[in-house]
């Protein structure tokens, strides 16, 4: 990353160990200002341990960590905590209570003198109309907005969510989406979210960082990734061997995908191999640009870490 980019979370070989169970494995990873950053990884690779040691709800067995510059072991430390809000594992409301209750709980923990910015608090996360209603009447993707109103009551610049898609519908998913893209353009809200749902973190990122068994295996910016993710054609043909044969011929790299399919790689000389198969009996059914999904980059990554990991 650039020299010069300001980064918000910062942590230095960060480490975790629970008696044998080592959930952080010298963990370095920067979070610039301003991004989206999808912290990639499946369940128990050690997100929500990180999430939880910036949190302060744990110390750290060994490393460090800045908020905004500042260390972690710095007096004030406990002063940038208060410039973020968390939402981890399940929010942080309470059922009994009406969304607006539940955010003057809130104001009156934080000390704020008064409750100036509540409704707008709420029409930002879709909640104004809910009124009586109480949390528990509401849906999953209700609650994971409130909860989120709750986290932006101290007005944070750095908001971390934990999986904050798990279990939502396909609606509330759209909503969650929409909502964290309003936050990071409009109030230049900085984001760190963990999330093993690939697929609808690629419609949100501007940076990646992906861990497995603690250790982060890369870090890397939507635009890096983006061309990294290879781009291919993919032909369906009446016959694959005769595909094999000319492909090899031409010196052009590809992998097959079925008994009539194959993805081709590179700059493909449409014309002169369409020629070469119908001069060899070899009918082209299809043909389509694809490109390599996050999912197949993320499998790709962690498999060849471990594979490196075990040639050592």
């Amino acid at each position: 990353m650039n020299s010069k980019t300001e980064f918000v979370l910062t942590t230095d070989a960060l480490c975790k160990q629970y008696k044998h169970f080592k959930a952080l494995n010298g963990l370095s990873m920067h979070v610039p200002k301003g991004a989206i950053y999808g912290f990639v990884g499946k369940n128990g690779a050690g997100k929500t341990t990180l999430i939880r040691l910036i949190c302060g709800l744990q110390e750290p067995t060994s490393g460090s960590y800045t908020l905004y510059g500042v260390p972690s072991q710095s007096k004030s430390i406990s002063d940038c905590r208060k410039r973020m809000g968390a939402v981890v594992e399940t929010p942080s409301i309470y059922l009994d209570m009406t969304a607006l209750e539940n955010l003057r709980h809130q104001y009156r923990i934080l000390g704020m003198p008064t409750y100036d910015g509540i409704s707008e608090l709420l029409k930002l996360v879709g909640l104004e109309n809910t009124e009586k209603k109480k949390a528990k009447n509401f849906s999953l993707g209700m609650r994971q907005r409130l909860g989120i109103a709750v986290a932006l009551c101290g007005n944070p610049d750095l908001l971390v969510l934990d999986e904050p898609i798990n279990g939502l519908d396909p609606q509330g998913i759209i909503e969650m989406r929409e909502l964290i893209l309003k936050l990071n353009r409009q109030r230049a809200i900085t984001f760190l979210i963990s999330s093993h749902i690939l697929d609808e973190l690629s419609k949100l990122a501007t940076h990646y960082g992906f861990i497995d068994s603690g250790y982060l295996v890369k870090e890397i910016s939507a635009q890096e990734l983006e061309s990294a993710c290879r781009k291919c054609v993919r032909l369906k043909v009446s016959s694959l061997s005769v595909l094999c044969r000319v492909l090899d011929g031409m010196g052009i790299e590809y992998s097959v995908i079925s008994d009539s399919e194959a993805d081709v790689y590179g700059n493909v000389g449409v014309t002169a191999l369409i020629t070469s198969l119908a001069s060899q009996g070899c009918d082209v059914i299809s043909m389509h640009e694809n490109d390599e999904s996050l999912e197949n980059y993320y499998v790709n990554l962690v498999g060849g870490k471990k594979e490196a990991a075990s040639n050592e």
